[in-house]
């Protein structure tokens, strides 16, 4: 192939590309549509909190409408609701004392081990499998004496989890924009964490967003420790918005580094939409992650 050719082609492969980016902001799904035809690959889930103009009942509706049927961030109030549509609650929570109080801190470790003591049944019992937890602020804390501090804790609380087959999930926050604090803001952090513990009963919450943010490098992150992993958050960075072309996370090609691990659970959407269409926003997150 001789420079002009070559040089055609490229320049049609980047038109290519441009109209390929161009569907994601055009993208025009009406709620009338019939559902989105979905791949299968990825196990779709939005939550709840991003949608606060919806009740859990239309919410419900709205994701059976888009093709999926999974909400997070349900605690036990909302659960029959969800039963009633046959939406699956993809994180349960209701347990934790809020992000800034976790277990990273001794002082709360009675009142979170009886909470997750008497929630974890009950997460079992409505055939649910993920329930969330937060380390906690630093508040002058060393971080390795944090560590100690969440696995001392946490591991009053594993044996019953073990037992129901639930899997407690340490969320990942960044502690540069949102969670000022926060100590689980890096995933070495909360990887040695999960090794400190040692059950498959206890894992992390992967928010793409927020480690974007804190670490960078999410695919090889997702390539080096996917096996500690329990669970995915999505949001555009920066703005925590949409998944469209005005933010900087190659949104497919990190969902193929998490299904190239063998990742089986779901991948939640939690963004803040800025379209005045808040379902048509989601269905939008929803097809430019469903590879």
């Amino acid at each position: 192939m001789n420079f002009d050719s070559s040089r055609r082609s490229s320049f049609k492969k980047m038109i290519l590309g441009g109209a390929a980016m161009g569907t994601m902001s055009s993208f025009d799904w009406k709620e009338d549509q019939a559902p989105l035809q979905l791949k299968g690959n990825i196990k779709h889930g939005v939550c709840a909190w991003t949608m606060p103009s919806l009740s859990l009942d239309e919410l419900c509706v709205a994701v059976k409408k888009i093709g999926f049927n999974a909400i997070d961030l349900v605690g036990p109030g909302g659960w029959d609701t969800l039963k009633k549509h046959d939406v699956e609650c993809s994180m349960c929570n209701g347990a934790e004392l809020g992000i800034p109080k976790g277990w990273n801190d001794p002082q709360y470790h009675e009142q979170l081990i009886k909470n997750y003591t008497e929630l974890i049944p009950q997460v079992a019992k409505y055939g649910y499998k993920n329930l969330i937890c937060f380390s906690g602020n630093r508040n002058g804390m060393d971080d390795e004496v944090g560590m100690k501090n969440c696995a001392e804790g946490l591991k009053k609380i594993i044996g019953v989890a073990e037992k129901h087959n639930v899997i407690i999930q340490m969320e990942l926050l960044n502690s540069k924009v949102n969670h000022k604090d926060y100590m689980c803001d890096l995933s070495p952090w909360g990887v040695e964490l999960c090794k400190m513990i040692g059950s498959e009963n206890f894992k992390l919450l992967y928010d793409i967003y927020h480690m974007q943010i804190d670490e960078g490098d999410i695919i090889r992150s997702i390539q080096t420790n996917g096996q500690y992993f329990g669970h995915y958050h999505t949001a555009g960075n920066p703005g925590r918005n949409e998944l469209d072309e005005n933010q900087e996370i190659n949104y497919p090609a990190v969902m193929r580094a998490i299904l190239a691990t063998g990742y089986k659970g779901y991948v939640s959407h939690e963004f803040i939409p800025k379209s005045d269409d808040k379902i048509a926003a989601l269905a939008q997150a929803v097809q430019v992650c469903d590879v």
